[in-house]
């Protein structure tokens, strides 16, 4: 069965939340998207976490092989392609039980742009946190996200 490897960055690093969604789903290793940072961006139902270009940013993720009906499930999870798109990237992956990093053809869910900016619920943070914290990524980058995106609505909510 071929598998294609999936970058997750947000609430698809908890472990327990995609052994749910996507039981054929194996964690293979991590990596940094250079030239990328991190943004929240929702709708109605809430803000969630989506990756944007920035020159000299850095956002750890976590790489997972995903079998098709893993690919299909996480499609509908992320309602692609009305509310996120694809995208590929090419990523030098560092395995998780050690060794050296290979390249490897990935692909990310990117929300489409136009969404408004907005801050996510204590329970979608911590869900993320959590992801954070079992790959090792300094829970400070998501934290410094928040507060980014915070100080972000306060200047609009002032011009206003």
């Amino acid at each position: 069965m071929k598998k294609r490897y999936y970058i997750a960055y947000g609430s698809n690093l908890n472990v327990e939340q995609m052994a749910f969604r996507c039981p054929g789903a194996e964690a293979v290793g991590t990596a940094v998207l250079e030239n990328h940072t991190l943004f929240f961006r929702g709708s109605q139902t809430g803000s969630y976490l989506t990756i944007e270009p920035k020159i000299g940013g850095k956002v750890p993720v976590a790489i997972w092989a995903v079998t098709a009906a893993d690919e299909a499930a996480l499609d509908r999870y992320e309602g692609y392609p009305n509310f996120y798109y694809k995208a590929d990237f090419t990523l030098d992956v560092t395995p998780l039980g050690g060794g050296e990093s290979h390249s490897l053809e990935c692909f990310a869910y990117i929300m489409n742009e136009g969404r408004p900016i907005g801050l996510p619920t204590d329970f979608y943070l911590q869900t993320c946190l959590e992801g954070y914290e079992r790959f090792g990524f300094d829970k400070r980058i998501l934290l410094r996200t928040v507060e980014r995106m915070r100080r972000t609505l306060c200047r609009r909510m002032k011009s206003n």
